[in-house]
């Protein structure tokens, strides 16, 4: 539905920079319905791998060149941009040869995970769940079966979490997000896959789905941007 240049995601990020000393690059990718899934995870593709061509200092962008740090790249994103970030990490955990640059972490906001039956507390929503039910037949026409793997990674039979190409995993999730109860299970089924990293979630209480890009100066968003920071910049997984 945006871009980064609306404003309300321009904005959004240049407080996460601000606040977490960080270089961000945030994707244009093409979006449905003009341009159906799954185009949207292989144009966020084609920019990983156009943001690690600057790993030995020789890529398009001065900026990448000079300061990024390749030891510390993190894939985030809200909603369906946390949906594409999930993705992209597997994928980067399953491709051969190897990434030049290993993933560090991956910050999943608000995380647009779905699935065919109802779980916790969503069948009391049913006109956000009849709402959430349409999205991924509209954005994936090809395919618009909600338990697509990409949109359900915690169905049986789905590609195994054990491979997902990071080494830490932060979910956060909002109280009155119909979504909120995938990001749990996510939590749940990652901590159970046997996969070698850390994951940890936070729950915001009193709020919905991407409450943060409304109104960047309530107390909650602010505390929601600099856990994303702190977890962008700490130095060793945090234990729970």
């Amino acid at each position: 539905m945006f871009t980064p240049s609306s404003s309300n995601y321009h904005n959004y990020l240049n407080t996460l920079v601000s606040e977490s000393r960080i270089i961000a690059v945030s994707v244009h990718y093409r979006r449905p319905p003009e341009h159906p899934l799954p185009i949207a995870y292989e144009d966020s593709w084609q920019a990983l791998q156009w943001v690690f061509s600057h790993c030995n200092g020789d890529g398009q962008e001065p900026w990448l060149n000079e300061h990024a740090n390749f030891g510390r790249v993190f894939l985030s994103g809200d909603s369906a941009g946390a949906n594409i970030a999930h993705n992209l990490a597997m994928a980067a955990g399953s491709v051969e040869p190897e990434l030049m640059v290993d993933i560090l972490g991956v910050a999943l906001v608000h995380p647009y995970f779905w699935g065919s039956g109802s779980i916790g507390s969503e069948a009391l929503y049913p006109d956000k769940k009849a709402h959430v039910d349409r999205l991924w037949s509209f954005a994936c026409p090809s395919n618009p079966d909600n338990d697509d793997p990409r949109i359900n990674p915690m169905l049986e039979g789905a590609p195994s979490l054990t491979s997902l190409g990071c080494r830490r995993v932060l979910i956060s999730v909002a109280e009155k997000d119909i979504l909120k109860d995938r990001g749990w299970a996510y939590y749940q089924a990652l901590g159970r896959s046997g996969w070698m990293g850390v994951v940890e979630i936070q729950e915001t209480e009193g709020v919905d789905h991407v409450f943060h890009l409304n109104n960047l100066q309530c107390q909650k968003s602010k505390d929601l941007i600099k856990n994303l920071a702190h977890f962008f910049n700490r130095e060793r997984p945090h234990f729970l």
